[in-house]
């Protein structure tokens, strides 16, 4: 019985395999080879890397990895008898292709496949991921993967990539492309382009993208942000004087929690009459780098590992949805802007203020509901070093648990002069109630798994 289980979940031997057929080469030869989770896992690393080349916004990027990592999980669920499909339970994603009843695959190697497929398909830099999986299919050959064996695998994952990108395709997404732009007004407490780029505001229609396991973008709308008043003493100025105090005196950990947590994707330097940008990873992408970082540490097999980036993945996107359903309500002027025009004009915040509005906090919320899922998965008192920002010349962190990270993710957009305070508790909140529901509303172990642990 062991032996039949082993082929299941490290091959995916079908059928007749597991009735005493035979075929060219034994799973048991190239089955743990073939299901080592760095396959995975390296994938996830490259659509990180191609995201931040190709320069998506956070939401965007929300939805690549969201997409992609779904791929990757239905591909390898055939496998595992106690794991179950997503099928039926994300909003609008029905049944998709099934291995052949009699046939032996790699499920593993289709999983990778269906990730990079869709990855590709929803990339600018497409000739980039081809070559990373074309590496990638040569090792499942080094490791032993039949060549008849690679090629069902391959059109499998390939079947699956196609049935998540149809189903991607009526999530509204390229109907937003052609939507007006945000319309700057002189409203003296609106949003608008903030300085050195003075970039347009950032979609303005996210909230028009159908969520992945929320209801709606309206189902955790929070309460609305400080009334507008700069009266001294009025509970806007306060919260606006914070953020300016806080920024001419911090300390040198707050700085460095700051820049730790920035993860602003496109970030405009000017030196005299030079503008130049440079690229960094984005909050999801840090988030899915902390997932990597979770399903190594706690020894994760490839399905736990798809299943920790299928789960955090859709919690980030319906984070976004969510948060930015709030934005572009709000509509709040970022501190920058108000304290440039009426308190100090010549004061930055440590940060570059992105180009959307204020109110909730992005990373408050999505890094909340991330952590949530996380939590769900991993346990409470996961403790763990956060080295996703190392490549990109940032010290890793020491945390106590995942809710512990984004706690820390939060206020560091005070640090980093960027939000005023409600911006973050209240995205908190917001994040952890579409994180709570995520976990509440999504199964992908089976009632007796879930039952016994």
């Amino acid at each position: 019985m062991n032996r039949i289980r082993q082929n299941l979940m490290l091959c995916a031997l079908l059928g007749t395999s597991l009735l005493g057929g035979s075929c060219n080469k034994s799973p048991e030869a190239y089955g743990p080879g073939a299901a080592n989770p760095e396959f995975l896992a390296r994938s996830l690393n490259r659509l990180t890397e191609v995201i931040i080349y190709d320069i998506f916004s956070p939401p965007v990027a929300s939805r690549i990895y969201a997409y992609s990592s779904i791929a990757a999980y239905e591909a390898l669920v055939p496998g595992y008898p106690d794991c179950v499909s997503l099928a039926g339970q994300l909003n609008g994603l029905e049944p998709g292709p099934q291995p052949e009843a009699d046939q032996e695959y790699c499920l593993p190697l289709a999983a990778v496949h269906a990730f990079l497929t869709v990855g590709r398909t929803l990339v600018f830099s497409e000739d980039s991921i081809a070559r990373f999986e074309a590496k990638l299919e040569a090792e499942f050959e080094k490791v032993g993967v039949p060549a008849s064996v690679r090629k069902r695998s391959l059109a499998y994952g390939e079947a699956v990539a196609a049935h998540i990108m149809a189903w991607s395709g009526s999530d509204n997404y390229k109907q937003t492309r052609t939507f007006p732009r945000y319309t700057v007004t002189g409203d003296k407490e609106r949003w608008k382009p903030t300085p050195p780029a003075y970039m347009d505001a950032i979609e303005p229609h996210w909230n028009r993208i159908r969520p992945f396991v929320i209801d709606s973008a309206t189902q955790f709308v929070p309460v609305p942000p400080t009334a507008f008043d700069l009266k001294e003493g009025s509970a806007f100025y306060k919260e606006m004087m914070e953020v300016y105090e806080v920024g001419v005196n911090l300390t040198e950990e707050q700085r460095e929690i700051a820049k730790f947590w920035d993860c602003n994707p496109f970030v405009m330097h000017t030196q005299g009459h030079v503008m130049y940008a440079t690229k960094k990873i984005t909050p999801g992408g840090h988030w899915m780098g902390i997932a990597t970082i979770a399903a190594r540490q706690s020894g994760a097999d490839i399905m736990k590992t798809a299943e920790t980036y299928a789960l955090t993945a859709v919690s980030l996107a319906d984070g976004f949805i969510s948060c930015w359903d709030e934005k572009y309500r709000s509509s709040l002027i970022r501190p920058e802007t108000v304290i440039n025009e009426h308190i100090d004009e010549k004061w930055a915040p440590l940060l570059q203020t992105p180009p959307f509005p204020e109110y909730t906090s992005g990373h408050s919320v999505i890094s909340t509901s991330a952590a949530t899922m996380l939590t769900s998965l991993y346990g409470d008192n996961f403790a763990f070093l956060d080295t996703t920002e190392v490549p990109y010349g940032l010290p890793p962190r020491q945390f106590q648990s995942f809710r512990d990270a984004a706690a820390e993710a939060a206020i560091s957009r005070l640090y980093g002069g960027i939000h005023y305070m409600p911006a973050i508790s209240n995205g908190v909140g917001q994040g952890r109630k579409v994180g709570e529901y995520v976990v509440a509303n999504i199964r992908t172990r089976s009632e007796q798994t879930a039952s016994n642990p």
